[in-house]
């Protein structure tokens, strides 16, 4: 089996990006040189992070999805009369979705572009919104749950890859970060907006971060890295140029880019065969046992049932408890997003992870200790609280490594001769557990609170040991050197 990776010069005519919305600046470009000026080049163009602050919507999509069913879940089962496994089917399903969007992303992604993926993202998930807004039973909820999660399995993808190919390299990591950065931002607006408005109306509101992508998107540039693999190199010195700005000389690194282009491409069809060689099985293993662990250590099943976590743990008012958790998730996402280029990938992940397995420790010792005590004496209160600051903590050490750096290496190690496929796989394996997770963490916490934290600290102790041995470096450098030390 095989799959093609066209980026031969003479076939660079036969892909053009789905939306070759960088016309306004080749035609500006072509107006000043007439007018003998280039002051109007200069008005065009735009940074990077304006380029990121768009895309961003993407993830606080992804986010709003993950947190909306939290604060529901009561008010949906009411008025479907859905029983727990069904609202824990309802819950899964947007992993599902996601699991086909994810099988999909890479190679849409490839053929016409990360700016036309981003779009076709976005339209299922408006129509999944509208679906569950006008559902009267549980087949309508379903199917919007579904549409939502191929979207946003698309845009999981599609939104780092974008941001490592458009940064530069000493900003890559915090540019990187502010996708799970959105994804925080977009649970917290779900848990905030559904203290106040009833469901129905929660998922109307769901629709916004997409319509306002779509427009946006029209007034970005294509991934410059992408256009030169397709071998549209005018286009892609164009994209580069206004990324870096007009009176910035890029020479350097289209020359680099160029050349790890053309290294990568004297061979246009890539077979899984090959993938046995250390610089695609090496990078291929990090990237998904990243995103792997990232979803075992539980952190969905905390998320999507934190107001159900909160409550078993005595906390009277749940839902203002899970809006608290994802304020807190925002703040240390923040953290991490301006240390990410400071501190280094690995360290954070070390911290992370390590943290992470120090406190659900806690939490599990705290809820097996609960339930052998009385239920009126202080020492059931005071375990109580124990359990839900370490829930807390948890998600603290979460958001400060495990979060935002999965995603960041798999977008940064990926040679780009393979990315469609091995994204494409890795992002696959991060849905796929995110399902197993999500569909059980319900029963799992009916069955034992303690036993589920002990499982997930398990993994978190485990992720520790898996960085230590196998994750590199990436602070400072270009993705080209990234790849070359695969080699």
């Amino acid at each position: 089996m095989s799959f093609r990776e066209d980026s031969e010069e003479g076939r660079g005519d036969m892909r053009k990006p789905f939306l070759h919305t960088g016309s306004w600046y080749r035609m500006g470009s072509r107006q000043s040189s007439m007018m003998g000026s280039s002051q109007v080049i200069r008005d065009s163009s735009i940074s990077v992070v304006a380029c990121v602050m768009i895309v961003a919507l993407g993830p606080i999509q992804f986010g709003f999805t993950t947190g909306y069913s939290s604060p529901t879940q009561s008010a949906i089962m009411k008025d479907l009369k859905l029983t727990v496994s069904e609202y824990s089917l309802f819950g899964s399903l947007s992993n599902v979705g996601a699991m086909v969007g994810a099988i999909a992303s890479g190679q849409i992604s490839e053929y016409i572009g990360r700016k036309g993926s981003l779009m076709i993202a976005a339209i299922p998930n408006v129509i999944g919104w509208l679906a569950i807004s006008f559902a009267k039973d549980s087949s309508f909820l379903y199917m919007g749950r579904l549409l939502e999660g191929f979207g946003v399995g698309i845009i999981s993808y599609t939104v780092p890859v974008y941001i490592a190919e458009i940064a530069p390299q000493n900003l890559r990591g915090a540019l990187g970060s502010v996708n799970q950065l959105s994804v925080t931002i977009g649970i917290m607006l779900a848990y905030v907006l559904g203290l106040f408005v009833q469901w129905r109306i929660l998922a109307v509101l769901g629709i916004l971060p997409c319509t306002i992508l779509i427009p946006g998107l029209f007034f970005i540039p294509e991934s410059p890295r992408w256009l030169a693999k397709m071998g549209m190199t005018e286009d892609f010195e164009a994209s580069l140029q206004v990324l870096r700005g007009f009176d910035t000389d890029i020479s350097v690194e289209v020359s680099e880019i160029k050349r790890s282009i053309t290294s990568t491409s004297r061979r246009t069809t890539i077979r899984f065969a090959q993938l046995k060689q250390r610089r695609y099985w090496l990078p291929l293993m990090i990237g998904i046992g990243l995103l792997v662990l990232q979803q075992l250590s539980g952190i969905n099943g905390v998320l999507f049932y934190s107001t159900t976590i909160f409550e078993s743990a005595g906390i009277s008012s749940g839902n203002v408890a899970t809006v608290g958790l994802g304020a807190v998730q925002v703040i240390a996402t923040g953290v991490t997003t301006w240390l990410a280029d400071k501190a280094g990938r690995r360290l954070l992940l070390l911290i992370s992870s390590a943290g992470m397995t120090i406190f659900l420790l806690i939490v599990a010792i705290a809820f097996y200790i609960k339930d052998l005590v009385d239920i009126d004496s202080n020492v059931h209160s005071i375990l109580g609280i124990i359990s839900v600051v370490g829930v807390v903590a948890m998600v603290i050490s979460f958001s400060l490594g495990m979060g935002a750096i999965p995603w960041l290496i798999m977008s940064e190690i990926l040679p780009i001769n393979i990315k469609g496929l091995a994204g494409s796989i890795a992002t696959l394996a991060n849905w796929f557990i995110s399902w197993v997770v999500t569909m059980t963490a319900n029963l799992l916490l009916e069955w034992s609170s303690g036993g589920t934290f002990t499982i997930y600290m398990l993994v978190s102790a485990f992720a520790v040991v898996f960085v230590s041995i196998w994750v590199p470096e990436t602070k400072g450098r270009t993705l080209e050197e990234i790849q070359w030390s695969f080699r």
